[in-house]
């Protein structure tokens, strides 16, 4: 089999032919080469074993998957629906819009919650990332990004900094400061470098380590401070649209998601994938744990969500419904982890009862896709953004 791992470009002499070019990290036998494309080509093609093809290295693949799949149908016994049918049903559920924020003037692309449950961080494809507070809605700051869809946002966890990115490839981190009259802009630091666009971003459990997911079919994390690359992953055989990072103290773990319909387990200290699922018939705009972190929800284009359970190593509960058509851009649990909030791309959130699999609300608002969602940190509401360049607290 191939002994080699990719990981990020660089520039530099390729140790094979000598040629000032962009480099490839190459790892064959625990030995660090640096080569160009062609000469990483060429190494993966000597690589493979005697009589060995890579028609018949995807046989051997598709040979084990089966077989794993397989034995996860020996553990399927039941089903969640069958263990929650003593459960009491969910009561009359109501929620509005409590406060709609505007002021972006394009499409809401992405948006996140401060840890302080009042403040929110959006961005847009107007370039523009706009801090808010939630309460007055009023905007406490905002930046201007060198490019349009910024596609990524997040907070970091003690509430003083930002990050961003999109079609600049980057990954922004940018501080927050009471002062109005400085500029953030002078203060940016790019921490993250990816050779595709930036699909999304996330803080660990500090504000020194950032992950951030790309077009480029991989995940990484990078130090804060000095920018650097400290672990890739490399599993996705496409874009990766989203990622969500475990909700335990050592956060060790996160699952992530994309166009080739994968959702994806990855150990943060090995860079390896630990676990995989392939149920989805589309593209997973959204995944996202379940508050005890024992299971993981994800939103795709094939107009269901699903929910997976680590333990059980397996898919048990799919949310559709015959009516809904359209795709699920985004998900989140609720506190309990009773409720799974689904914003779609028929304007609609949809509010499905986790145990028992049924839709117990249906909320209207938005006037265009619902492109994300996130329940508060106290779990006492929740903010989606929307193509109708607003956002909207419900509670």
């Amino acid at each position: 089999m191939c002994d080699q791992t990719f990981l990020v470009n660089v520039f530099g002499s390729c140790d094979k032919c000598f040629k000032q070019r962009a480099l490839r990290p190459v790892f064959k036998k625990s030995q660090q080469l640096s080569y160009c494309s062609l000469c990483a080509e060429i190494m993966a093609t000597d690589g493979l074993h005697e009589n060995e093809t890579l028609a018949s290295l995807k046989s051997e693949a598709e040979s084990l998957k089966g077989k794993l799949e397989e034995e996860r149908a020996k553990l399927h016994d039941v089903e969640l629906h069958q263990v929650a049918e003593r459960v009491e049903a969910l009561g009359q559920f109501v929620m509005k819009t409590r406060r709609t924020l505007k002021g972006h003037g394009n499409k809401v692309l992405c948006m996140d919650w401060c840890k302080d449950k009042r403040r929110i961080v959006s961005s847009s494809q107007d370039g523009k990332v706009i801090v808010w507070d939630s309460f007055t809605t009023n905007k406490e700051h905002a930046v201007t990004m060198p490019c349009t869809w910024v596609m990524a946002c997040a907070y970091a966890p003690s509430g003083c900094a930002i990050a961003c990115g999109g079609l600049d490839n980057k990954c922004s981190v940018y501080p927050l400061t009471f002062d109005k009259n400085e500029n953030m802009a002078a203060k940016k630091k790019s921490v993250a470098m990816h050779t595709n666009y930036l699909s999304a971003c996330s803080f660990t459990n500090s504000d020194m380590q950032i992950l951030t997911a790309s077009g480029d079919g991989t995940c990484a994390l990078w130090d804060v401070e000095s920018g650097q690359l400290l672990q890739s992953f490399h599993g996705h055989g496409a874009d990766v649209l989203c990622l969500d990072l475990a909700p335990s103290e050592t956060g060790n773990t996160f699952v992530s998601g994309g166009c080739d319909k994968k959702a994806m387990v990855w150990d943060m200290r090995s860079g390896q994938c630990v676990q995989a699922f392939e149920t989805h018939e589309s593209d997973i705009n959204s995944v996202r744990y379940y508050p005890s972190g024992d299971a993981f929800a994800s939103g795709s284009d094939d107009a269901t969500c699903r929910l997976y359970d680590l333990r059980a190593d397996r898919e048990v509960a799919i949310y559709s419904k015959e009516s809904i058509i359209f795709g699920a851009s985004s998900v989140d649990f609720s506190l309990s982890g009773r409720l799974l909030f689904a914003g779609y791309n028929d304007y609609t959130i949809n509010v499905w009862d986790v145990l028992k699999g049924s839709r117990v609300s249906i909320l209207f608002g938005h006037e265009n896709r619902v492109s994300t969602l996130r329940v508060s940190p106290d779990g006492t509401a929740f903010c989606s953004g929307s193509w109708d360049h607003t956002l909207r607290v419900w509670a």
